[in-house]
Parts: structure tokens; C-alpha cells; sequence
């Protein structure tokens, strides 16, 4: 029996962050936002097809997907922005299935964990729970706001509307099984990481014994 795990968070909650400190500890990171960039890499299947469903127009001159204009065109108009994800999302959950694939061959007890920003968001709207475990990184709404600011060089307007484009960060914690509070400092981060991995090791071992 497998056990995998999922980590998300909202927008300058962290969730990078985490991801790391969970890589140093030995965890198999499957990260979707690799996988996005890889599958739309020139030449590849996904390359041709957002090129043939979108035109010349969205790329640069040397062949390269022009990702701030398809991604202003997709933010503005949902029926491309689905055109855009019946493309993409099959590759990408292909490659991220064949990467876990490959972590347990190597070792049945790996922890394995999907970096996916929208996880959470993903499984309402699916109706299905793609991991078994899910970790939610955390900070509250107004630190969250601060960061993005600071982070991005954003006007408050604009952070809170990109904010207001996810579920509230309060409203995840309900589907998390563990929850890391970024809001502290970044040693106070790394002690909740080492708990939960030894946590994560613990479930894992334990699955391994039950199949």
C-alpha cells in the first residue's frame, strides 16, 4: 500500500518554502509547476498542440511560448483559459504520475509529496481527492497580504484581487491533514518541517506494513 502526499497554500503563503525544507529532508517533490513548463517546451506534443489551438501569435520569434501574453488572454477569457487546460493538465498529471512511478520503484518507502498550487481547489471541483495525506501551508489573511505586496511590488487593490482569485486561506485549512504556519520565523518553519517529516515517514512505513 502507497501513501502519497500533497502540498499547497494560497498566494505568498510559502508553499516553496516548505517544499524545499521538505526536499533537504529527503522527500521526493513532484512539483506541477516543473511539469507545466516541461510539457510546453519546444517540440513537444504540448508546444504543437496550444500552437495549433492559439496560433503563431502567442509565441516569440524563437519558437518559445510567449507565457505573459497566453496567460493575460487565459486570466480574461474562461473559455480559453479550458482550452488551454484540456492541454496541458493531461500532460502534466502524466509526468508527475510517471515521476512518482519512479520514486517508489527506486524506493518503496520514499516520501512522496505533489507541489500543486491548486490542489486544494482542483478536488472540489473534481469531486475526487488525488493524494491520500494533505499539507496546507499557512499564514494569515493579512500577512498573507503584507508579503504579496512587499513580494511582487503590488498595490493593495491588486494584491487582494489576486488573492480573491483562490479560496480564502482560512477555508483551506478544513481539507488539510497537517497544517505549517508560515507566519513566524524561518527557524520556527524549519522545526514544524522536521516534525512533519518524521510524521510523513511514520505514515509511509507504516502503509508499506498493511499491503
Amino acid at each position: 500500500m502507497r501513501v502519497i502526499f500533497g502540498i499547497t497554500g494560497g498566494i505568498a503563503t510559502g508553499k516553496s518554502t516548505v517544499s524545499a525544507m521538505l526536499r533537504k529532508r529527503g522527500a521526493v517533490i513532484v512539483d506541477a509547476d516543473y511539469w507545466a513548463r516541461e510539457v510546453v517546451k519546444p517540440g513537444s506534443e504540448g508546444w504543437a498542440a496550444i500552437r495549433q489551438a492559439f496560433g503563431e501569435e502567442y509565441f516569440h520569434p524563437d519558437g518559445t511560448l510567449n507565457r505573459e501574453k497566453l496567460a493575460s488572454l487565459v486570466f480574461s477569457d474562461e473559455e480559453a483559459r479550458q482550452r488551454l487546460n484540456a492541454i496541458t493538465h493531461p500532460l502534466i498529471r502524466q509526468k508527475m504520475d510517471e515521476q512518482v512511478q519512479a520514486a517508489l520503484a527506486a524506493d518503496p518507502e520514499a516520501v512522496v509529496v505533489l507541489d500543486i498550487p491548486l490542489l486544494i481547489e482542483s478536488m472540489v471541483q473534481e469531486g475526487q481527492r488525488r493524494v491520500d495525506k494533505l499539507i496546507l501551508v499557512y499564514v494569515p489573511p493579512s500577512i498573507q497580504l503584507e508579503r504579496l505586496m512587499h513580494r511582487n511590488g503590488l498595490s493593495r487593490e491588486e494584491a487582494e484581487k489576486r488573492i480573491r482569485a483562490q479560496m480564502p486561506i482560512d477555508e483551506k485549512r478544513q481539507y488539510a491533514d497537517f497544517i505549517i504556519d508560515n507566519s513566524g520565523s524561518l527557524a520556527e518553519t524549519e522545526e514544524q518541517v522536521e516534525r512533519l517529516m518524521g510524521q510523513l515517514r511514520t505514515l509511509v512505513h507504516h502503509a508499506r506494513g498493511q499491503k
